[in-house]
């Protein structure tokens, strides 16, 4: 794989998606820089909890202002796939734009085989985050995540398996020029 050029691909998608399994492959396919900074590295920082740090969300922007702006500002910097809810909007030096898809019932299930727990649970846990996540962009941003008709690669990835994605991603890129497999 030889990139031609100098290249940023954006990947979002909902919480259960593949977001991050899928930017981390594309990244070592690649052999560029994944930017993966998240309200869960931030909790991880901050020794919170996940939940903790979506509850501080609701009443104060630092989370998400901080979270979105650092992951902007290491992208613009070098060659790099940047995987974030928000990417496909905020990097706007996107190279390729990657938006993956998939059932409310696939993400749940895909959470709950990666963390365990009570199904029915992360389904209201996982709707929560949504939702809260749409008002705060919508609010911050004036983005509406659920309208990403823009992307320049919209995937269901109920369909395939990440490794599969991957190739879609590594396929386009180089339709495009940006590689040579």
């Amino acid at each position: 794989m030889k990139l031609k050029k100098e290249l940023r691909v954006a990947i979002s998608g909902k919480s259960g998606c593949g977001n991050t399994t899928v930017s981390t492959l594309l990244s070592q396919e690649l052999g560029i820089k994944l930017i993966n900074y998240t309200f869960r590295q931030l909790a991880a920082e901050k020794g919170l909890t996940l939940a903790q740090v979506i509850e501080n969300a609701k009443n104060d922007d630092f989370y998400d202002k901080y979270v979105d702006t650092h992951q902007v500002e290491l992208a613009e910097k070098e060659s790099c796939v940047l995987g974030s809810r928000l990417a496909i909007w905020m990097l706007k030096i996107a190279d390729l734009k990657v938006y993956l898809y998939a059932s409310d019932e696939t993400r749940a299930g895909r959470v709950f085989n990666r963390e365990g727990g009570d199904l029915a649970e992360i389904a209201r846990f996982t709707a929560m985050r949504d939702s809260e996540d749409s008002r705060r962009y919508k609010k911050l941003y004036e983005i509406d995540n659920n309208k990403y008709d823009f992307a320049d690669l919209i995937i269901d990835t109920a369909n395939y398996s990440p490794e599969q994605i991957v190739d879609l991603i590594l396929n386009e890129l180089e339709k495009r020029g940006f590689i040579e497999k």
